[in-house]
């Protein structure tokens, strides 16, 4: 899947859903949750379908996926209104824990058989840390058969509201030690359940090189794409999760000496030694860095 920047639009918001072809993020999420009033839900709705019918699957040039609302309150109602439109994924907010993601998978099975969709096409990523019990349940998503599930995410604006936090940040501007914790543990939780690792928003959003330094810092530990809440987010997150040129070239460099050598657990570069584990690592990045090469 690999999508670097996941742009939330307001799925009621004309005005911005005029622009998402213009982009340049990977996915769009049309947003039926927290940027929607109630009373615009049912409008919402509507557009977000219509968004869907205009760009079929076959004819898409990004991915686009549904937040719903939470599955106590009006998943179900967004569901029956948008999967017919055969979105890329639904944005699960506000799980109490894995059970949650296997209930909605229950509920898009269903729903692809009354639409005549490939059943398990509409995946799902969890928002997995907005409520302390989801927080403290994040390794189940180790253990849990979940085929649908396809990213895990973590949202830090949410937990401090249910712990009733003043801040989630602490005095010196990096995230509290509970935020940090429940940062580590989802990444944990995703590269355990093999599904990719979503940072969380960077709130301002007029603040260009905080967002690509705080999102090349998530890069290197692991995450691999982040959450955009102003197009003007989207580039500086894409450079971000994409290799570096540096990268890049290292990469092709430790493939090339395997291929040399043929058959040989370890070699040399510049004086360094580099094993298996770091071959695995350039190939992946190679496939990586092919893969957005063709986005651009």
């Amino acid at each position: 899947m690999s999508i670097r920047s996941w742009l939330y639009v307001p799925a009621d918001d004309d005005r911005k859903l005029a622009k998402i072809d213009a982009s340049g993020a990977d996915a769009i999420v049309l947003d039926l949750e927290d940027s929607v009033a109630a009373t615009n839900r049912d409008a919402a709705r509507g557009k977000a379908r219509a968004i869907l019918d205009a760009r079929p699957p076959a004819a898409r040039t990004r991915q686009l996926w549904v937040r719903v609302n939470p599955l106590d309150d009006a998943a179900l109602v967004d569901l029956a209104a948008v999967v017919g439109g055969a979105p890329d994924g639904v944005i699960l907010p506000k799980i109490e824990g894995a059970a949650d993601v296997a209930r909605l998978g229950f509920h898009l099975d269903a729903l692809e058989v009354r639409e005549g969709l490939p059943q398990g096409s509409v995946r799902i990523c969890a928002v997995a840390t907005e409520t302390p019990a989801a927080t403290l349940r994040l390794a189940e998503f180790a253990g849990a058969k979940l085929p649908r599930l396809s990213a895990l995410c973590w949202g830090a604006e949410d937990l401090s509201a249910a712990l009733g936090a003043s801040t989630n940040l602490d005095d010196s501007g990096r995230w509290a030690l509970t935020f940090r914790w429940a940062r580590s543990a989802m990444l944990l939780a995703a590269k355990a359940a093999g599904v990719e690792a979503v940072e969380t928003v960077y709130v301002n959003y007029r603040d260009s090189a905080g967002l690509e330094a705080s999102s090349r810092a998530a890069a290197q530990e692991g995450f691999t794409g982040r959450v955009a809440i102003h197009p003007g987010q989207v580039a500086p997150i894409n450079r971000a999760f994409a290799p570096s040129a540096e990268d890049v070239e290292l990469a092709r460099r430790i493939v090339a000496a395997f291929e040399k050598e043929g058959g040989v657990g370890t070699v040399g570069i510049d004086g360094k030694m580099f094993d298996i584990p770091h071959l695995k690592r350039a190939s992946s990045l190679l496939a990586r860095h092919e893969m957005f090469s063709r986005r651009s």
